[in-house]
């Protein structure tokens, strides 16, 4: 029998032929040459596929699963169903790998039998010149041999799943998959919540290697069917708490924490029309989360905590404020609350702050 590659690298393809040559190089070129590059083409009607046979054609570690579109969780699922590594990476089609990433991560893995192992890695531009600039993920904080479970830091930080690898066996035990939501967006952050609530044993990594595109970003800001993804993806989140992760009740205040930022980060993409669509969903989660007992406010921080509290309150007196965030000035933030709100909301809101 063949040796079991050390790694299968997941590779989710739709439309993106403009980068997927440098991708799928990156991959091919990998010092770890033991590898399986899975390559899930989800129904692209340009040539992405034609230039994934031709990887297939000529190198015999990749494989193309070639499938009608179904989005990426459910492509994400088939793809893991097809894994024979002992490790499962993540490389997103428009992104690279710098070429000793996956056996600088399966080396550390090897060492520590770590069920997960994470890097940093660069936020990347190509236009108008080619620019990289390190994340910060992994930090003083955060690196070495940890355990999520009590190192609860790796919650909150924006989940990248793919700068990691994940034992397979890990991944299988625990029932780890994707929300195979059709269309849906943000599904990389129910896994990853999957992954670090079940994990006692990783390795985090202040070194980078893959380098995140940010300049192919494609925003769903705009599009109604996407507003209450990141709400689908948090009812997932409770619903694995309920089946796999009973005896860690802490998880549930960690994850009304992550909810609270990740509705934030939704309700500040999305355009004045769709925010006050997300505004009642936001309104019932968060109060919900906090009827429950789940939100342990002494885990938020300050500010986040009075955004809480206003939001309840108060929400468009919230939006107001929402409006203001960002800015570099005191001047410049008292203009943007009076452009949103006028000098009445800035009062309120001053006196709000005096109260709470």
């Amino acid at each position: 029998m063949a040796e079991a590659p050390a790694v299968s690298l997941l590779v989710p393809i739709c439309n993106v032929e403009k980068y997927l040559r440098q991708c799928l190089e990156s991959a091919r070129e990998q010092s770890l040459s033991n590898i399986e590059i899975i390559c899930i083409n989800d129904g692209s009607t340009d040539s992405s596929l034609d230039i994934i046979n031709e990887y297939v054609e000529a190198d015999p570690r990749f494989r193309v699963l070639d499938k009608p579109n179904s989005g990426y969780g459910d492509s994400m699922n088939k793809g893991l169903s097809m894994c024979t590594g002992e490790y499962v990476g993540i490389l997103e089609s428009d992104d690279f790998l710098d070429s000793g990433a996956l056996e600088t991560m399966y080396r550390a893995a090897k060492q520590c039998d770590a069920q997960v192992v994470k890097c940093d890695f660069y936020l990347y531009w190509s236009l108008p010149e080619e620019r990289n600039e390190k994340f910060g993920w992994v930090d003083a904080l955060l690196e070495g041999h940890v355990n999520p479970q009590v190192e609860r830091e790796v919650f909150y930080r924006k989940p990248s799943i793919w700068s990691a690898i994940y034992r397979r066996d890990f991944l299988e035990k625990n029932d780890i998959s994707f929300l195979p939501s059709p269309g849906a967006s943000y599904q990389d952050a129910g896994f990853n919540f999957k992954v670090w609530a079940s994990c006692d044993n990783a390795v985090l990594l202040n070194e980078a290697f893959l380098h995140y595109r940010q300049d192919n970003e494609k925003s769903s800001v705009n599009s109604p069917g996407k507003v209450f993804c990141v709400c689908d993806e948090y009812e997932e989140m409770h619903r694995y708490l309920d089946s796999h992760c009973q005896a860690r009740i802490y998880l549930r205040s960690v994850l009304a924490k992550m909810r609270f930022d990740s509705y934030e980060w939704n309700y500040d993409r999305l355009s004045l029309e769709l925010r006050e669509q997300f505004v009642p969903r936001m309104v019932e989660d968060v109060n919900s989360d906090l009827q429950q007992g789940y939100s342990d406010l002494n885990i938020f921080e300050p500010s986040k905590r009075l955004n809480l509290i206003l939001l309840l309150h108060d929400s468009k007196l919230y939006g107001v404020l929402r409006s203001s965030d960002g800015s570099r000035t005191r001047k410049e933030r008292f203009v943007r609350l009076m452009r949103a709100g006028g000098l009445l909301s800035a009062i309120r809101l001053a006196l709000f702050r005096l109260t709470h």
